[in-house]
């Protein structure tokens, strides 16, 4: 549909200076030096254990490329000087190498940023009965089980890895067994001796890009109860541990300090609104539990919000016919935005999941990978081997096109991260990787 001038000016001048943003802070050259004693630990079979941020999904996607410089790939690679085997990952064949598709940075418009969707090569053999893309089978072994989309409530169920639920699961899983497998069954019975395990994410991320509005129709919107997550977090583990084996888990990060929720500020749509409007409207109106409200500095948008439907006849069960977001009458839906309400919230959420993974880890003795505090430190910016990484969208150098996932830059970051975890918890020497050998965002 073509667009008013108006409307283009508009939409433009929501991310005025996004690229004009520089990290500036103190050098972190890298974490922390690799301990100097030995322990007995076996990494001649390594497996990863989690969702989209262990599979490698960047840039909106499922791509060799992101597959290929997944964390745990990058940790096998280290694990080979200190006893460590080979590690097999699904990768996509080369013909069939952007998998699901994903988007790239196309170039720029008045210095700001215009991506495009990938759409050859692709690695998508049909259409499942709910219209949801079924791809390429990959059922040989594999040692990254990084399933995209895949949340801590859902590992324990039955047929989610079939045509009607997660196509990347589906995908890894033979025929026979797409209607029985759990993902906890399918990581749990691998032969490991060593692992890696990152999930819960989602068991929030759903909710917060809702913007914590749960859908009753999508059970991947709703917040993961906080002791259901611990029962199952535990027996998880249990699993894992079985035999004295050893690993290395991750906290969960918060999200809203991801470029995702950080990048569309209030700031910047009303600025927007002024322009486009010549000054007669100027503040954004927005749902929240406790009424309507102005949008404060303290409320999130989403990178992906429809910016182009504010002011417009968009109703949401409103009986107001126009000004969409603009007027009191007419504000944003609730899953438009985080508010400061719902930012507390998750971000409570998110902690006591936390101190479940942080406790579980301390019984089991298990390395522990803070995710969290250390995201909380790239927002604020530093400098890792002389490279300046933040949170903030493209020029960060950490988070892709996406804003919430990791750039081959960025995984070599977690891999670090997760290096410098077990060489503290088990007295080891693992070699850390070297950053500048990973891109970032590739710029057109």
């Amino acid at each position: 549909m073509k667009k008013s001038n108006t409307e283009i000016s508009f939409f433009l001048s929501l991310f005025v200076s996004i690229l004009s943003v520089s990290s500036c802070a103190p050098d972190f050259d890298d974490f922390d030096q690799n301990s100097s004693g030995q322990s007995q630990v076996d990494f001649s079979k390594y497996i990863a254990v989690g969702n989209s941020l262990t599979a490698g999904f960047a840039d909106g996607g499922l791509y060799l490329e992101g597959q290929q410089a997944a964390f745990p790939n990058i940790i096998a690679a280290q694990l080979k000087s200190v006893g460590g085997g080979e590690f097999m990952s699904p990768f996509f064949a080369e013909e069939q190498s952007n998998g699901s598709g994903y988007i790239r940075l196309k170039g720029f418009v008045n210095d700001l940023p215009v991506t495009e969707n990938v759409t050859d090569k692709l690695a998508i053999r049909g259409m499942s009965p709910t219209q949801r893309p079924l791809y390429t089978k990959y059922t040989n072994e594999i040692q990254n089980l990084g399933v995209p989309g895949m949340r801590l409530d859902m590992a324990f169920v039955a047929g989610v890895g079939s045509v009607y639920g997660n196509s990347y699961f589906e995908r890894l899983l033979t025929d026979d067994k797409t209607e029985t497998e759990t993902y906890f069954n399918f990581a749990t019975t691998k032969g490991h001796t060593f692992f890696s395990f990152w999930l819960g994410n989602n068991d929030v991320l759903g909710y917060a890009t809702n913007g914590a509005y749960h859908d009753p129709n999508d059970p991947t919107t709703a917040l993961t109860e906080a002791g259901l997550f611990a029962n199952l977090y535990t027996n998880f583990i249990e699993a894992l541990t079985a035999g004295e084996r050893k690993g290395v888990v991750a906290t969960i990060p918060d999200v809203t300090v991801v470029p995702y929720f950080n990048t569309v500020t209030t700031a910047r749509l009303e600025a927007g609104v002024s322009a486009a409007t010549q000054g007669q409207f100027s503040k954004i109106y927005i749902t929240t539990s406790n009424g309507v409200r102005m949008a404060t500095d303290e409320d999130l948008f989403p990178l992906t919000f429809p910016a182009d439907t504010l002011g417009k006849a968009v109703i949401f069960g409103n009986p107001a016919t126009a000004g969409y977001g603009l007027i009191e009458q007419n504000p944003l839906h609730d899953k438009f935005v985080l508010d400061r309400d719902e930012v507390m919230e998750i971000t409570t959420h998110i902690e006591t999941l936390n101190n479940t993974i942080k406790s579980v880890a301390e019984n089991k003795e298990l390395a522990l990978a803070d995710a969290h505090d250390y995201l909380h430190l790239v927002k604020n910016g530093l400098t890792l081997s002389g490279i300046d990484i933040s949170a903030s969208y493209i020029t960060g150098n950490v988070f892709s096109l996406d804003g919430i996932h990791l750039t081959p830059m960025g995984n070599a970051i977690m891999a670090n991260l997760f290096i410098d975890a077990i060489n503290l918890k088990y007295s080891t020497n693992i070699p850390r990787v070297d950053i500048t050998k990973y891109r970032a965002v590739i710029l057109p």
